[in-house]
């Protein structure tokens, strides 16, 4: 079986850093890719950055470029989110998303959340 453990969320005020990290254990052969997506009450989850891990590209959500960068350590496993100058807008649970399996079939795994919140 395959986890996603998060770690990074908390309370922060307008303007200030954050940084999230997702670490992926279990049965992995290969990570496709990684991500964070972002669910705030009342409204759809959203995608707020990936990764592929063989090409090392990324993408972004246009609120959130500029501000975040996202990273990755294959040796361990982990994706990392670090995000600055943070909006209130930006508050909602942030889920680590991840494909893994063995190209190219792969399973999407998603980690349990965690809360981050931007104060005005």
């Amino acid at each position: 079986q395959v986890q996603l453990v998060e770690s990074g969320g908390g309370l922060v005020q307008a303007g200030g850093s954050l940084r999230l990290s997702c670490t992926a254990s279990g049965s992995i052969f290969s990570i496709g890719d990684m991500g964070w997506y972002r669910q705030a009450p009342g409204k759809q989850r959203e995608l707020v950055a990936d990764i592929i891990t063989s090409a090392a590209s990324t993408n972004y959500a246009d609120s959130v470029k500029g501000r975040f960068t996202i990273s990755m350590d294959n040796a361990k496993n982990t994706v990392y989110l670090q995000m600055n100058s943070l909006k209130p807008e930006d508050t909602a649970v942030y889920y680590c998303n991840a494909a893994i399996g063995n190209r190219p079939y792969y399973t999407r795994y998603w980690g349990q959340g965690t809360q981050v919140t931007v104060s005005a």
